[in-house]
């Protein structure tokens, strides 16, 4: 079992930038590939970056190359930077957990997931 909560959501403005972060449960982190997922008002939850045990790494096309995801297994902790922030972005930021070693960009391949954290981009 693992368990996820995330922190550092808030409100920002455009082209602001906020780093979340996610601090998981349990001694065997390193197996699981990470995965960051939002969800706004009135639409479906979507990908956007997913990380491998070994840092690999695969982006959502409408967040590449302003957002990073990271992680450090020694830390049991996974982040995602964000930069030059859109409204658009605006959305309840969830992490998950896949029992996997490898990245997916879908949502039923994850297994375990956070609570949620607000972003909002506002002016």
């Amino acid at each position: 079992q693992v368990q996820l909560v995330e922190s550092g959501g808030g409100l920002v403005q455009p082209g602001g930038s906020l780093r979340l972060s996610c601090a998981a449960s349990g001694r065997t982190f390193s197996n699981y590939a990470m995965g960051w997922f939002r969800q706004a008002p009135g639409k479906e939850r979507e990908f956007v970056a997913s990380i491998s045990w070994s840092s690999s790494t695969y982006y959502a096309d409408s967040v590449k190359g302003r957002f990073t995801i990271s992680r450090d297994n020694a830390k049991n902790t996974v982040w995602l930077q964000m930069n030059s922030l859109k409204p658009e972005d605006t959305a309840v930021y969830y992490c998950a957990a896949r029992r996997s070693l490898y990245y997916s960009a879908k949502i039923h391949d994850y297994d375990y997931w956070g609570q949620g954290t607000q972003v909002t981009v506002s002016s």
